[in-house]
């Protein structure tokens, strides 16, 4: 974010049109007169994306309007994922031996393998070499296939581990590649993933529904790919417009993602999909909003309703639970709820900055730490 015209300074000059004083705003927003006024006179330089959605839907404006990022500058990751970086940012070596499309393909069931199974550091030692293997293949459709999905998983990885610009390299790639409409669409359903952890939510959204548009299908004619491959673009451009204060726009996606669900049913993730997609998927997301939208008791009240689900997709509806325990005071039911999931998904959890945000925020409020939350709390990274 750019010092020059920051945070702080877009808040004030909003505030000061919306005739607005800071502790108005702070009683508006539920969000401290301290911090406000820490913001605007640049003793703080951020703030993390759900104060600024609370100042923007205060001062009814799209919550980039506040937060809109300059790209970050490429630096080298931290490892396990530099030997990642380089393989989609560089040119590959020429491999040993002469690839064959099969051993690609083969290896590549390996590493949805390892992706699905959340064993992140098993999917990067894979993707690797076989990386540089995809690219020493033909240009036939199932080499352009193999290679579209390899850089899709590497651009989820890196984007889940936080390398946005190594993930944006690897997803614009993977879209070069894709041999047809629908696997096109599932790269785009990742790489509007990867805005979102940005905080670019307008791109974000406007992506997401580009793609949703053209790719509408003939409900009565499409297949269950091609309706899931919709549905989870609607999802996206959802998750997008709500974090953008646009609730409308994110309401009418819901729907239509909803339907889609039920036309479906529920799916496994397929050849061109990396996710799994289904009712429960959209369920989730309808969770998510009372944590976007500070309305906790929303995501306790459905929580029930969806416990015992798998994939990565369920364990974020988990990670929202427990920040719904946080925000209602009850810490104890949030540290067993991130306990849970760091059993089921220790290297997921391990990247996961929502995690160990709510974990500072529940062990902030206890006066002792038992073992097992010392060693969560080494497990997500939150510094001493």
């Amino acid at each position: 974010m750019s010092d020059e015209h920051g945070l702080g300074d877009r808040l004030r000059e909003i505030r000061k049109r919306r005739g607005l004083s800071q502790r108005e705003l702070a009683k508006a927003s539920k969000v401290s007169h301290s911090l406000i006024t820490k913001l605007e006179q640049g003793v703080v330089a951020d703030t993390r994306m759900e104060t600024a959605r609370k100042l923007a839907a205060a001062l009814r404006v799209p919550t980039t309007t506040l937060v809109e990022r300059a790209p970050a500058e490429p630096h080298p990751a931290p490892e396990p994922w530099q030997a990642l970086q380089r393989a989609v940012e560089r040119p590959a070596e020429q491999p040993d031996e002469e690839p064959t499309t099969r051993g690609v393909q083969d290896g590549l069931e390996a590493v949805r393998a390892a992706h699905f199974g959340k064993r992140m550091r098993e999917a990067v030692d894979l993707l690797v070499p076989l990386l540089r293997d995809a690219e020493a293949l033909g240009d036939t459709p199932a080499a352009r296939a193999a290679r579209a999905q390899l850089l899709q998983i590497a651009g989820s990885t890196l984007t889940g581990a936080r390398q946005f610009s190594a993930a944006e390299t690897a997803l614009r790639r993977a879209l070069d590649e894709a041999p047809d409409r629908l696997r096109a669409a599932s790269v785009v359903t990742t790489w509007t993933w990867l805005l979102v952890r940005q905080g670019r939510f307008d791109a974000a959204r406007a992506m997401a529904v580009k793609w949703a548009d053209d790719a509408e299908p003939r409900m009565s004619r499409a297949t269950a790919e091609e309706i899931a491959a919709w549905g989870w673009l609607l999802i996206q451009g959802h998750a997008a417009a709500l974090r953008d204060n646009r609730g409308g726009e994110a309401a009418d996606m819901l729907r239509l993602a909803r339907s889609a669900a039920v036309a479906t049913g529920p799916l496994r993730h397929g050849d061109v999909r990396i996710a799994t997609w289904g009712p429960s998927t959209v369920a989730y997301k309808a969770a998510e909003q009372g944590v976007v939208t500070d309305r906790p008791d929303e995501v306790l009240e459905i929580a029930p309703r969806l416990k015992g689900g798998t994939g990565s997709e369920y364990h974020r509806h988990r990670l929202d639970v427990a920040k719904a325990y946080t925000m209602t005071r009850q810490h104890g039911r949030a540290l067993d709820v991130l306990g849970e999931v760091a059993a089921e998904a220790p290297e997921w959890i391990a990247e996961q900055p929502y995690a160990r945000d709510t974990l500072a925020d529940t062990i902030a409020r206890r006066r002792t730490l038992t073992t097992e939350t010392r060693q969560l709390a080494d497990l997500v990274g939150l510094p001493l």
